[in-house]
């Protein structure tokens, strides 16, 4: 396995944002293996932007390994779908330029919630819009990822099925729409924060179909929530289904991220022996 963070954890959507290259630096001070990279972070998409976020990281020894996009495919209107669906693809086709082989990926929700704040005190679970069912959103999602595995493949980046809020935030959910799609291209990004009961019993389940895991950590008291996971265990999980590839820190805790990401850093290497 290897070890790397998140341009997220140094910036959580504050006016003032952490530039990446930042990160990369930061990164690299650490000793770690490589950067993920949230799209909503990057200052531009002008191609010499993006050659030179490459050209950074490849002097300093670091692997570009993810871009955490936003993106959603529950709307009951086609065409809002497309919207998402050919922001995907663009996504995909940046990841391609800035030499990513992974993008994470939302199944979206709902939105009767409008507060994010709200939906986490509802534990990430909101109410199924009026005249519509839950089935409803897992058929458009599927059909929606099935438009954007074939640039997926041709560019080469796998997409990375978070179990994030709305409808993956369950092992039920996140299983249901990687089962009904037969590609190697579609796999799934494993955040260890985002299952707020039961946490270690749901990422076993769906440990086996990861190609990312997102380690959060909550120095400081959490953004939102604060879980205590023990990382140990959740190694051994990743273990035991032969789980290479990267733990990707997402710091999210109120603590300066100067204070916040290094210790995390010695809490994931400790517990992954990296």
């Amino acid at each position: 396995m290897r070890l790397g963070v998140s341009t997220y954890s140094y910036w959580h959507f504050t006016p003032e944002r952490v530039e990446v290259e930042t990160v990369i630096d930061k990164a690299a001070e650490l000793d770690l293996d490589g950067v993920e990279i949230l799209h909503r972070q990057m200052a531009s998409e002008e191609k010499s932007y993006l050659q030179n976020l490459k050209r950074r990281a490849f002097i300093q020894g670091l692997d570009l390994y993810a871009l955490s996009i936003h993106q959603g495919f529950v709307f009951p209107n086609a065409g809002e779908r497309n919207k998402n669906v050919d922001h995907t693809i663009h996504c995909i086709e940046l990841a391609y330029d800035l030499g990513i082989p992974a993008i994470r990926l939302n199944s979206g929700r709902w939105g009767t919630i409008k507060s994010f704040d709200e939906l986490m005190r509802h534990g990430g679970n909101e109410p199924v819009l009026p005249g519509y069912t839950e089935d409803d959103a897992f058929d458009w999602i599927i059909e929606s990822i099935e438009k954007c595995l074939p640039f997926a493949e041709k560019n080469g980046v796998i997409l990375g099925l978070e179990n994030h809020w709305g409808l993956t935030n369950s092992p039920r959910g996140v299983d249901r729409i990687v089962s009904a799609i037969d590609s190697d291209w579609l796999m799934v990004t494993m955040d260890c924060g985002n299952f707020l009961d039961e946490p270690y019993e749901k990422l076993e389940q769906i440990s086996s179909q990861a190609v990312l895991v997102h380690a959060k950590t909550y120095y400081g008291g959490g953004e939102w929530y604060t879980l205590e996971l023990d990382y140990v265990r959740i190694a051994d999980i990743l273990k035991d289904v032969g789980f290479n590839g990267y733990i990707s820190l997402e710091f999210e805790g109120k603590a300066d991220a100067d204070v916040g990401v290094p210790k995390s850093v010695a809490l994931l290497r400790k517990a992954f022996q990296l």
